[in-house]
């Protein structure tokens, strides 16, 4: 048998997560619950990286504390880093050549791979926690053109105010609400508007329910994570030889 080489604390978690500062409810589906992954993950905490500054303030004065994170899991053996929240996408580039990892810092980096799946003149459209605070540069820094339709939960009553107040409870049925309200708003009169992301990683866990009612395509967090890991650790399989490795 071959040698086998080291240089890693942790084996077989190849996606990195880094952490916002939270203390709302994770339920399943959400990036921070990690029942949602069917393969491990690395976890990050980055202090002082609550909801509010990172998607209100934009992420001000963070750059480096999540950089230094980054660092820190692709030393204990992460082979790329995602980070927990689409607002990040303003830390793509610096974090990409901090690193030397792959990084996919914001589902937001999968709007130009869905259109280019849709007929022409179609769009994909994107629901997002805060649709005020997500700016320009969000959307620049993760190839998303200016004029891409966006509509925010923030005229719920429970999703958006649970999580950027950071808040403790969570009612999954009124979050449901909010979301599919949302999701009708961004259609309506929209008939260019052929699939949907989910900007927030906590939206995941409403994808089915979008899907089933709207009809569309809906792209999240999750989505996107699972395509990374599938680059970073491929699916090995045997195609007839007693050993299958080249």
């Amino acid at each position: 048998m071959a040698a086998e080489s080291g240089g890693k604390a942790v084996y077989g978690a190849a996606v990195g997560i880094l952490m916002l500062e939270t203390r709302f409810p994770r339920i399943p589906g959400d990036m921070g619950n990690a029942q949602t992954w069917p393969f491990p993950v690395l976890y990050r905490v980055v202090r002082g990286a609550t909801p509010d500054r990172v998607v209100r303030r934009s992420a001000e004065g963070l750059r480096d504390a999540f950089v230094a994170a980054g660092r820190e899991l692709v030393a204990d053996g992460a082979d790329g880093i995602t980070t927990d929240c689409g607002f990040l996408s303003v830390f793509q580039d610096e974090l990409a050549e901090a690193l030397g990892v792959p990084v996919a810092s914001s589902a937001l980096l999968q709007v130009e791979l869905i259109e280019r799946t849709l007929r022409k003149g179609r769009r994909c459209g994107i629901l997002t926690i805060d649709s005020a605070s997500l700016t320009p540069a969000h959307l620049e820094k993760a190839g998303v053109p200016a004029d891409t339709p966006v509509v925010g939960t923030e005229g719920g009553r429970e999703l958006t105010r649970v999580i950027l107040e950071n808040e403790p409870t969570l009612d999954p049925g009124l979050a449901s609400v909010d979301l599919m309200e949302a999701a009708r708003r961004l259609i309506h009169g929209r008939p260019e508007v052929a699939a949907i992301l989910l900007e927030c990683p906590s939206m995941t866990a409403y994808a089915a329910d979008i899907r089933r009612r709207l009809g569309l395509p809906v792209f999240s967090t999750e989505s996107f994570i699972r395509w990374f890991q599938a680059g970073l650790m491929p699916r090995r399989f045997d195609w007839g030889l007693d050993d299958p490795r080249p």
